[in-house]
């Protein structure tokens, strides 16, 4: 087995290439929002701000902008942002898709198992009022309905540099 490998790789030669790392640099104005948003987070929390998301239905769009906000160009944990894995340790809750049947009562013990102070963070259009699910059998109703929002990150999805904007905007 080792043999073939061995041969296909002299054959083929390098098949890999180095990456430009000047594409790879954070925009100038991420670059801006994000020192004026760990600013903002200093002055409320004189910490991080930790987040906990859940996804209560979605159709994976919105979490895929989230996850580019945690990657090598946007790398939002710099600025002081933290998703975290317990409710018990998240200062916000961030609800993405339509609240289907089936997470309705997950949501909830969510949002109860957070400490006080506890923010409800939607992020998507069908978070807000279900979007193109609204008449669906297996939704419940838009976060809004089950949970107190004080902030909505709307389109379908946000792309990152509007998850960092709408964060700078409710910190500040």
């Amino acid at each position: 087995m080792s043999l073939n490998i061995l041969k296909n790789s002299i054959k083929k030669g390098r098949v890999t290439v180095s990456p430009e790392l000047d594409g790879l640099n954070c925009p100038p104005e991420i670059e801006k929002m994000g020192e004026e948003l760990k600013k903002a987070i200093h002055v409320k929390f004189g910490r991080s701000f930790h987040i906990r998301e859940v996804d209560s239905g979605s159709c994976g769009a919105c979490e895929s902008e989230i996850i580019a906000c945690s990657n090598p160009i946007y790398d939002i944990q710099r600025f002081g942002i933290d998703f975290v894995a317990s409710p018990r340790h998240a200062d916000a809750l961030l609800v993405t898709g339509p609240v289907s049947r089936n997470m309705e009562l997950a949501l909830k013990k969510t949002y109860e198992a957070m400490p006080e102070p506890k923010f409800v963070i939607t992020l998507g259009d069908c978070a807000r009022e279900d979007g193109m699910f609204s008449q669906s059998y297996y939704t419940c109703s838009g976060a809004g309905k089950i949970l107190p929002v004080v902030l909505h990150i709307p389109g379908c999805p946000p792309s990152p540099t509007d998850i960092i904007k709408a964060l700078l905007y409710f910190l500040k």
